[in-house]
């Protein structure tokens, strides 16, 4: 494949490219090399290879960065561990999140390890597999009747009248700089990436990987990719302002915020070349190549990279793309379904 190579008619790489010296972000190197001495092993150096067989059914090589083969099949993991051994260290011992149902376990995790007492609020129409994932693991788990901003709103509650931390995934820099250890890894294996596809729910991965490969690899392009049943964020970063949405309406369960962060937002634009739109059918046939191809199954948002080849192949061809297999956490009947609607 050939490094650098931009088919005709592909959108420009934004303003912002490979200017960090000239804008700022919340996020600083010196702290994601930090956050990796922290970081349990067992999140660390995660696979990295390249899958040939999708190479002829996408037009281009595709590296796969594989983020579920820890404790917690996320890449949660890298986040709460930083923000679990702060607390530690500074004595605190109870803490709250909202949370789709990947950061309610990895939360759990990194806080059973070290004693703290974990309180997790998520929908009750979340995916069951995520939520009995987060009772084993010994959290307190509270289920809310509306969608991740009713569970966000009523996480805020909970620590204002207990009085303990509140975990806002993405606002809180830990879990940035936590997921940009994934973009070290990725800097220090290769710096022949042409594009690297993240996906995009609230910001935490994207700008994160994104800040890491721009500060280490910045010939990379950055291209987040998010449902367009769920476009806030992406909308946001479009019109560089905040924009809100009213619903959502995806399969991909891990990004489907309605209310984009500020600071995130400003942070995004900085790091991200581009954001874009997927369809369902996209996503599905994602999770579908990255089984029969990769052997792979992972859960919608882990495929929206793939779905972003799918959909512009021709901005992609020839390239060497990297997309981050983000988290394999999925409700085996669904599963199914999804990719196999045939079968009962």
């Amino acid at each position: 494949m050939t490094s650098g190579h931009r088919p005709p008619g592909c959108p420009p790489r934004r303003s912002q490219e490979c200017a960090l010296t000239n804008a700022t972000t919340r996020l600083h190197l010196d702290r994601v090399q930090a956050a990796r001495q922290v970081i349990n092993p067992a999140f660390l150096d995660t696979p990295l290879y390249v899958c040939e067989s999708l190479a002829p059914v996408l037009g281009c090589e595709v590296s796969v960065k594989l983020e579920t083969a820890n404790p917690v099949r996320s890449f949660k993991g890298r986040g709460t561990e930083v923000v679990a051994t702060q607390m530690a260290d500074a004595g605190e011992r109870s803490v709250v999140c909202a949370s789709a149902g990947n950061l309610g376990q990895a939360l759990a995790w990194s806080g059973r390890q070290r004693g703290l007492d974990v309180t997790v609020v998520a929908s009750r129409f979340a995916p069951a597999i995520k939520l009995d994932r987060i009772r084993a693991l010994g959290a307190r788990l509270e289920l809310v009747d509306g969608d991740h901003e009713s569970a966000r709103d009523w996480a805020v509650e909970i620590a204002r009248t207990e009085g303990i931390r509140l975990l806002e995934d993405s606002l809180d820099i830990e879990t940035c700089e936590g997921a940009a250890t994934i973009g070290l890894e990725l800097a220090a294996a290769s710096s022949s990436y042409d594009s690297i596809l993240i996906a995009l729910g609230g910001g935490a991965l994207a700008t994160g990987v994104g800040y890491a490969m721009k500060s280490l690899s910045p010939e990379t392009e950055v291209v987040c990719v998010q449902p367009h049943g769920a476009p806030a964020l992406t909308r946001s970063w479009q019109q560089q302002r905040v924009v809100t949405t009213s619903s959502t309406s995806t399969i991909a369960d891990g990004v489907a915020g309605r209310y984009p962060i500020a600071e995130v937002l400003a942070d995004l634009l900085v790091v991200a070349d581009d954001a874009v739109l997927v369809r369902e059918e996209s996503i599905v046939t994602g999770m579908r190549l990255l089984m029969e191809h990769a052997g792979l199954v992972v859960e919608p948002a882990a495929a929206l990279g793939i779905a972003a080849i799918l959909e512009a192949p021709e901005r992609f061809a020839g390239q060497h793309v990297v997309t981050i297999v983000c988290g394999s956490n999925v409700d085996p009947a669904a599963y199914r379904g999804w990719i196999d609607p045939a079968r009962p």
